[in-house]
């Protein structure tokens, strides 16, 4: 009977996956995952008009991670491959330019650092809740944490000064984006803190 009952839903479940697999978040996701090499090209081979055109790339993957979020809400295609691979892409383009930005001599490793021990600790913390059946929600810290981050990464890209109207002299990105990037350190570590005393209060907290 069980074996019966599998080989009835195994054609099922690979239908839904082919369906995961190709539908439009899920290919605004891969769009972003091939965005990064260019990025991390651009920013190789170093010169303002190439940390212009990597900065703009990395904008553009950034806010699509936002867009396929809402088309999975707004279509009703939210996955469980989708859940995995949206983070997972979100991981891979913050580090990937972390990486390059310590290449560069843009961000100081400790910088680094903190930030990628924080992913991968917060990443473990919600897989070992979600194994046992503990759902910890994304918190208004690692939300702040999220958007002071991305400003300081993008700003770090651009790198070089620019003129803008009405500022008087030009802006030094460098500069912006090392302000953005330290205050988003702040934030990981209290973002962090947040989520294990949410998570400890999960396990303390009596289950229905």
């Amino acid at each position: 009977m069980t074996d019966s009952t599998n080989d009835k839903r195994t054609p099922e479940a690979k239908a839904r996956l082919r369906r995961e697999i190709f539908n439009i978040p899920n290919s605004i996701t891969y769009a972003r995952v091939a965005a990064i090499p260019l990025v991390l090209a651009f920013m190789a081979f170093d010169s303002q008009k190439n940390a212009f055109i990597a900065a703009m790339i990395f904008a553009v993957a950034s806010a699509s991670d936002a867009l396929d979020g809402y088309l999975a809400r707004r279509m009703n295609l939210i996955s469980v491959l989708g859940k995995f691979l949206d983070p997972l892409a979100d991981k891979l383009l913050v580090m990937g330019v972390l990486l390059m930005l310590i290449q560069l001599g843009r961000v100081s490793p400790w910088v680094a650092l903190v930030i990628l021990s924080r992913e991968m600790i917060i990443t473990g913390l919600r897989t070992v809740a979600a194994s046992e059946g503990l759902v910890i929600a994304a918190r208004e810290l690692g939300k702040t944490k999220t958007a002071f981050q991305m400003v300081g990464l993008w700003a770090l890209s651009v790198h070089y000064e620019y003129p803008i109207p009405g500022m008087g002299d030009p802006v030094d990105f460098h500069e912006v984006g090392a302000v953005f990037l330290y205050i988003s350190v702040f934030f990981s570590v209290a973002s962090a803190l947040e989520y294990f005393r949410a998570f400890f209060q999960s396990v303390a907290s009596p289950r229905p």
